[in-house]
């Protein structure tokens, strides 16, 4: 990245004072490859906290990742809470990915990924049409525990509104750079601040700029209009309590696998 030099005290001073300002953070580690790129896939769109209750509600609602794999994408948006384009198109790119795994694996799952190194892995992430450099870096840091710092558009967009990266730098460059201020260590936990400042920021600049009292409110982002839908739960949409329902109507038996949440682990930072 041009004048990193520059850069670099500005983003250990950032670093620094994001350790300070928020809680201490949980590394996220997922033994099951596969809910990575799930959670990866939904967060690249999502708020990280409309994905985690996404993720949760993917975990009540499915009995597996293949059943997630053969859903209409319509279908995936109403269960994230919110079917709007955006949600659809997540649904979309499950369905797609999900089923791009499973004809090269036979199964949806990518535990043969651990027996190769960081780099192979990489290459066989990297080769999946849907998966973007976001999706291929969060897959590389919490399931393969590779050295990445992955970046959503708000955060890129936060880095070069507050001055922190050069202001033509594209993704690949900022990625770089964060990379080698950042050690291997403290990918998750810088990753995780900087993710939670930048999506806390955002809304306070956008009403800054705004100083039309008369004029409607803005309109809400997707990310954050299903954030707000999935903090509601009134009964009829509660998708999961419907679809159980319809199952014993027609008379079926199915054992449901444990939230997909619960595998979602976390370790202290030592």
């Amino acid at each position: 990245m041009k004048d990193s030099k520059k850069y670099a005290p500005k983003i250990q001073k950032l670093y620094r004072s994001l350790k300070t300002r928020y809680p201490k953070v949980e590394d996220v580690v997922y033994d099951e490859p596969v809910e990575a790129v799930i959670y990866a896939i939904l967060s690249q769109t999502l708020t990280d906290s409309a994905a985690h209750a996404a993720f949760r509600r993917f975990g009540d609602y499915f009995v597996d990742w293949n059943e997630l794999r053969v859903t209409r994408a319509e279908e995936i948006a109403s269960v994230i809470g919110h079917t709007t384009p955006e949600t659809i198109e997540i649904g979309v790119r499950l369905g797609a990915t999900l089923g791009a795994i499973f004809n090269d694996y036979h199964k949806v799952g990518l535990e043969a990924l651990k027996k190769l190194g960081k780099r192979p892995v990489k290459q066989a992430l990297e080769k999946y049409k849907g998966f973007s450099r976001y999706v291929v870096d969060y897959c590389m840091l919490t399931a393969f525990a590779g050295h990445a710092i992955p970046l959503t558009p708000t955060m890129i967009e936060f880095l070069k509104d507050n001055g922190l990266v050069h202001p033509s730098a594209d993704e690949a460059e900022i990625e770089g750079f964060l990379g080698k201020q950042i050690p291997s260590k403290n990918g998750y936990e810088f990753y995780a601040l900087l993710r939670k400042h930048a999506e806390s920021a955002k809304p306070k600049k956008k009403k800054a700029r705004a100083e039309k009292p008369q004029e409607a409110a803005p309109e809400e982002t997707p990310a954050r209009a299903v954030e707000q839908a999935a903090c509601e739960t009134p009964e009829e949409t509660a998708p999961g309590a419907a679809r159980q329902t319809q199952k014993s109507a027609a008379g079926t038996t199915r054992t449901k696998t444990a939230a997909p949440a619960k595998t979602r682990k976390t370790k202290n930072k030592k």
